[in-house]
């Protein structure tokens, strides 16, 4: 639908048991927070100790002289009150006649944005604040693309203080206009304006006769009146499980919530990515036997026949089954202020998925005040692109469009722990030809064999000056004394042809340790044991390394040394060039070195000598049987 057509209309419908969820969004200080609890109280929807406290507490924190300062029901937290300012997301709850609302107030700086994305993602509408003094800020317009980017389809675009503008009509039309503009590409399915004046209630609840002007409904009543949800379909059911439920040896149970469509008792279903039908024999929600489920509902369903389903799965309706991938194009806000680098490994949660991934490519930086896309070579804090990402294992996924719950996604740090980014998935390729590793007669198992030994990666990791080379110099002589085939890989030798053209910024050293994973992966199927020796200072990293190879064949060898004692030796002279300011990002100076937390083997410098340490290396390898 048009925004422009949809401006000066907007479908009416409301049932009296649905639930609309929306937010509350814009620039810091365009009244969010004062709109909500206008809207509380002069629905009547405060208790008597709710109307006290207000009172109490407009006294001591309001910004209103004698009034009621409403926006003290929502801004709950200390500092939020003290300074007048929302930083958390408040959720509230109520109903009215017509509907159920879940609304979230979310914070207006910039800051806050991941706050923001956090309640757009559970939204159905965006109620979108502008102050008609200041018109259409760059907030305005990087809430109104974080909105569309998580799913919002409708929006309310309250432009609140006319009181401040003499509620002049032309005013409003212009700020509509320019709003109706700079949202034009964003897609949403309606857009309504509405002029408010939130401190004192005009057309919140009730409409505002200093605005005669204005023949449209109130906030509230287009609130309840707005028809946001499709009916949903047994067509195109979809619901990932979250749990499998084994009470006892009888009763099997998939429990998830339903993302998409509807399911019956008697339908069929099955697995995302297998054949095999089934058809729903009992489904159980909100604790009680039902004939019908539909989107939103959680529920536990049960099944004719075993299958080999588990947390992750998919079930889908076998009309329009949903496909596995593990490529797809997304739009990614990123989060963090480390920023996004190019080929580090996350984790990657889709649905209830998760699993290793990285971003393979950034196609471009989206500008939020124009939207247009800016060429880029990486995401900082806050910053949109359009990215092409690359998953370790195929996932049941699908447009965002289509299917949220399957077409949004989590961006996980391996180490942290901590989310740095969300994104909704905009295109998945078509099914490219399998590229399929080609087995030969004479395979890995065949070629170690004939050495007598069994394929390994000794993966030698520290800082510059700790002696990895060293050390993995003298291992390669013990082998090779022993009859053994060995081959190193060493950081500064690699960089002379396979990995010349990278430089030493974050994301090319990620790109240096993906190359020589890749290097030491194929001399493992020539059945060799493979040094590994380079500084690697990122834990997720070494950990994606760790992935490419088979359970037991990847040794991670910690050459600890304390960065004084590197500095003391410093062979290369590069400590002395990086003090001098010649060298920048250097490894333990200005660019971290992440230790390994535990090591397969850890060898401490300062306390035996090279040889020694080499010798513990051997040891190690004879222990696990990769020599003998």
């Amino acid at each position: 639908m048009d925004p422009r057509a949809a401006a000066i209309g907007g479908a009416t419908t409301g049932s009296p048991v649905d639930t609309l969820r929306f937010l509350t969004c814009g620039s810091v200080d365009d009244g969010k927070s004062t709109l909500l609890g206008r809207l509380l109280h002069d629905r009547d929807l405060l208790t008597d100790d709710q109307r006290a406290a207000l009172v109490r507490e407009s006294k001591k924190y309001g910004t209103t002289g004698d009034d009621l300062d409403f926006a003290l029901l929502v801004d709950g937290l200390d500092d939020e009150r003290e300074q007048g300012i929302t930083i958390d997301v408040a959720w509230r709850f109520f109903a009215t006649g017509r509907r159920r609302f879940i609304v979230a107030d979310c914070p207006g700086h910039e800051q806050y944005t991941r706050n923001m994305a956090s309640g757009a993602a559970n939204a159905d509408l965006a109620v979108v604040l502008v102050d008609a003094r200041a018109g259409i800020m760059r907030q305005t317009r990087r809430h109104s693309f974080i909105a569309a980017l998580m799913g919002v389809r409708h929006v309310v675009l309250a432009v609140n203080k006319m009181d401040l503008v003499g509620f002049e009509a032309a005013r409003f039309a212009g700020l509509v206009a320019d709003y109706l503009a700079a949202v034009a590409e964003l897609g949403f399915a309606s857009v309504r304006a509405i002029p408010i004046s939130a401190r004192d209630g005009d057309n919140v609840v009730t409409p505002g006769p200093r605005m005669g002007w204005y023949d449209g409904p109130t906030l509230l009543q287009h609130l309840e009146a707005i028809d946001f949800a499709p009916e949903p379909l047994a067509e195109s059911f979809r619901m990932p499980v979250q749990l499998v439920a084994r009470p006892n040896a009888d009763f099997r149970g998939y429990c998830g919530t339903i993302a998409r469509g509807l399911v019956r008792r008697g339908d069929q279903i099955m697995v995302a990515g297998q054949d095999a039908r089934t058809t729903v024999t009992r489904i159980i929600a909100r604790g009680k036997d039902a004939e019908v489920a539909r989107q939103g509902d959680g529920v536990t369903l049960l099944i004719d026949q075993q299958r080999d389903i588990s947390r992750g799965d998919v079930l889908c309706a076998p009309a329009a089954p949903v496909a596995l991938t593990d490529r797809f194009e997304a739009d990614l806000l990123w989060l963090s202020q480390t920023p996004l680098f190019v080929g580090r490994s996350y984790f990657f949660r889709l649905g209830t998925r998760l699993v290793p991934g990285a971003v393979a490519k950034l196609q471009h930086r989206i500008d939020v005040d124009s939207f247009a896309a800016l060429p880029a070579e990486r995401l900082g804090v806050n910053d949109v692109g359009r990215v092409a990402v690359a998953l370790s294992a195929p996932v049941a996924s699908e447009r965002f469009v289509d299917c949220p719950d399957l077409g949004g996604f989590v961006v996980i740090d391996r180490q942290s722990n901590a989310t740095v980014g969300v994104g909704v998935v905009r295109r998945i390729p078509a099914a490219a030809p399998a590229v399929v590793w080609h087995r030969m007669t004479v395979d890995k198992a065949a070629r170690a064999a004939l050495k007598g030994q069994k394929p390994a990666v000794l993966w030698f990791t520290g800082l510059s000056g700790a002696g990895k080379s060293t050390i993995a110099d003298l291992v390669e002589r013990k082998l090779y004394a022993a009859g053994f085939h060995g081959m190193i890989l060493d950081g500064d030798n690699v960089r002379h042809g396979l990995n010349r053209d990278l430089g030493f910024s974050e994301a090319d050293r990620v790109e240096n340790i993906r190359r020589a994973a890749e290097a030491a992966r194929l001399m493992t199927e020539a059945g060799l044991i493979v040094l590994v020796s380079f500084i690697s200072p990122y834990r997720s990293d070494r950990a994606a390394a760790r992935e490419r190879f088979e359970p037991g064949e990847f040794l991670e060898v910690f050459v600890d040394t304390p960065i004084e004692e590197c500095q003391r030796r410093d062979p290369k002279g590069l400590y002395a060039r990086a003090a001098a300011g010649e060298i920048r990002n250097f490894t333990g100076l200005d660019a971290p070195y992440e230790a390994p937390l535990d090591p397969d083997v850890h060898l401490r410098t300062v306390d035996e000598d090279a040889d020694s340490l080499a010798q513990m290396v051997i040891a190690r390898l004879r222990g696990d049987g990769f020599i003998s």
